[in-house]
């Protein structure tokens, strides 16, 4: 039975990997729910040339078409939108990844500041005790920011910063890209064959 995953992308640099992470969730057959900031539409056109509509149906179609996805298998929301799913506590997802987490974001969520849909479902998702993985891409981290880290870790939070390993031998960034969303992909219970698993023989 397919999961609902929700992602969140924010303005810190690394959408290569969300956009990976929602590319590899589709072709998993799961239901993903995604929110992004304006912030993250200005890193996207930075990073990957890629244009995010501002209007959150405009962007549905668009990454709908970009990764396969089936009819109703990828919902966007706005950041306002009170009326999606994940804003209650009555239908939450079954997990939620922010990716990448700004520190921004990451202090909002564990000081409960739920002032936004992007907020607030990761406070839905907490108090639901569903998973929630926020994807810190900052160097080097502050006290401020481990502090948080750990007020979240101990509220349930995962804290999974992409740090890649380099075992597999990556030729090239989307090995490094693909390193990352394995971990992420095992924290959420997804199958996937990204990379190679440390201790198994290489196909």
């Amino acid at each position: 039975m397919s999961k609902t995953i929700a992602v969140a992308f924010t303005g810190a640099s690394g959408m290569p990997y969300g956009m990976r992470l929602v590319e590899c969730l589709i072709a998993a057959g799961e239901r993903v729910q995604l929110i992004y900031s304006q912030a993250a539409q200005i890193v996207a056109k930075q990073e990957m040339d890629l244009v995010l509509p501002a209007q959150p149906r405009e962007t549905q179609r668009l990454l709908a078409e970009r990764f396969g996805a089936r009819e109703g298998q990828l919902a966007v929301y706005g950041r306002e939108d009170w009326n999606a799913p994940l804003a209650s506590g009555s239908n939450p997802p079954d997990a939620y990844v922010i990716c990448p987490c700004t520190m921004g974001t990451l202090a909002k969520v564990a000081a409960g500041m739920a002032d936004d849909l992007m907020a607030r479902a990761a406070d839905v998702v907490l108090k639901e005790g569903r998973k929630l993985i926020l994807v810190p891409r900052e160097t080097p981290f502050s006290a401020i920011h481990l502090e948080n880290m750990l007020r979240l870790s101990r509220a349930g939070a995962v804290i999974l910063p992409p740090n890649p390993g380099f075992y597999h031998r990556p030729t090239d960034v989307q090995g490094v890209v693909d390193f990352v969303v394995a971990r992420i992909l095992d924290q959420l219970g997804v199958a996937h064959q990204l990379v190679p698993r440390w201790g198994e023989p290489e196909a």
